[in-house]
């Protein structure tokens, strides 16, 4: 099928979006890897999976029904609102100490979070064009990767010397200064809707609809949800293994290489030479092998931890750009509710990790989940070969 797009690129707008990109990427990312430590030492528990599950949990909800809000104030209003009240949160974190309150104040920091990454995708779409999507996703995403690739080393720092208030502080300059440029140089941005429902279920209807939404859909679910079990399970895996924390810092580093090396030129690929659907089916495979191997590898040597999981993201880095490209053709900036159905992929898939680790670890050893985790990502190749192609037209745009 093929689809008509009131699309005009704006590269201005794209390069300014991709430099918030790289600002908040710095900001989450120096975060990140110590926020499940403030969780625990604020609540006392070991079990700190239930704040995530309340965060995403609320997110899930506002995303189903954020093309509400957008047809009241727009797509900038909404990413300047977030932004705000990200920012309100990350100051009451500034002023209390690990506790009740604080908690409740990284929730709310969570739920803004997603919320204005999920603006600026919208936003991006504004300024985007089909034939330069690739690039401009792959563009797009390497800018936020650097981001993240660049904070352990800056939070390791930071932390180190000024504890969880220089880490705030730090999140707090990144983010006052997005909101400030973002004012500057956004500017309004059309957010005509294209269809005239009002409810879940007409949603669901029209996804239903479009089968290649559908399929997708659960190729970003099951990347969210290896995300989301690798991310709180490799390291308490390696860890157990005998490693230290400065072997996973040399692990972690070369895994997340990928994400740097890899998208802008898939998104290019994508766009001139091989299209997404071939692309998706050999990235997939890759990380469903390399996730699996995981479960089998029984080293001590960190060469041999940095090469399989390095083979996890490129499989995953491929995949984060293909998806984002292949969906993002077949809409446009007029496609909220699209948009808004398609980001419920990572609660979705936060909240159903959460739910079958909790199960699955209650009657089986923690490696285990390592071969759930390859199960699932092997599924999504069944809806990848049966996507209609966008296929690759080599012009010079």
């Amino acid at each position: 099928m093929k689809f008509k797009h009131d699309e005009k690129l704006k590269m201005g707008k794209v390069k300014m979006l991709s430099f918030f990109s790289l600002l908040l990427g710095l900001s989450q990312g120096v975060f990140v890897y110590v926020m499940s430590t403030y969780f625990k030492q604020a609540s006392g528990i070991e079990n700190v999976g239930m704040f995530y599950l309340v965060s995403y949990s609320v997110v899930l909800a506002v995303i189903l029904n954020m093309y509400k809000v957008i047809r009241l104030i727009g797509k900038a209003d909404f990413f300047y609102i977030s932004l705000f009240l990200e920012i309100l949160a990350i100051i009451a974190l500034l002023f209390v100490s690990p506790g009740p309150i604080g908690i409740i104040a990284m929730i709310i920091y969570i739920i803004f979070l997603d919320l204005q990454w999920l603006s600026m995708d919208m936003i991006l779409e504004n300024y985007s064009t089909d034939e330069m999507s690739g690039r401009i996703r792959g563009g797009y995403l390497t800018a936020m990767n650097v981001g993240f690739f660049a904070s352990p080393i800056i939070s390791a720092a930071v932390l180190e010397k000024y504890g969880y208030y220089g880490i705030f502080f730090l999140m707090l300059v990144f983010n006052v200064a997005v909101l400030l440029l973002g004012g500057l140089g956004i500017g309004q941005v059309k957010h005509d809707i294209k269809r005239k429902t009002t409810s879940l279920n007409n949603i669901f209807k029209k996804v239903w609809q479009r089968k290649d939404i559908c399929r997708i859909f659960y190729i970003s679910f099951v990347l969210d949800f290896f995300f989301a079990l690798m991310v709180i399970y490799a390291p308490i895996y390696l860890l157990n293994l005998g490693f230290s924390w400065k072997d996973l810092g040399i692990i972690f580093t070369v895994m997340l290489l990928p994400f740097v090396l890899v998208q802008y030129p898939a998104g290019v690929l994508a766009d001139k030479k091989l299209g997404e659907k071939e692309m998706l089916i050999g990235s997939i495979f890759l990380m469903g092998c390399a996730t699996l191997t995981v479960y089998f590898v029984t080293s001590k040597e960190i060469f041999i931890w940095a090469l399989v999981l390095l083979l996890t993201r490129i499989g995953a880095a491929l995949i984060q750009i293909l998806r984002d490209s292949y969906f993002y053709k077949r809409i446009d900036e007029r496609d909220v509710d699209l948009i808004d159905f398609f980001r419920t992929s990572f609660p979705f898939a936060y909240i159903f990790a959460a739910i079958f680790s909790v199960i699955m670890l209650f009657f089986f050893p923690l490696k285990t989940i390592f071969i759930l985790i390859a199960v699932v990502v092997f599924s999504a190749l069944i809806p990848a070969f049966l996507l209609e192609d966008n296929p690759s037209e080599a012009r010079k745009v």
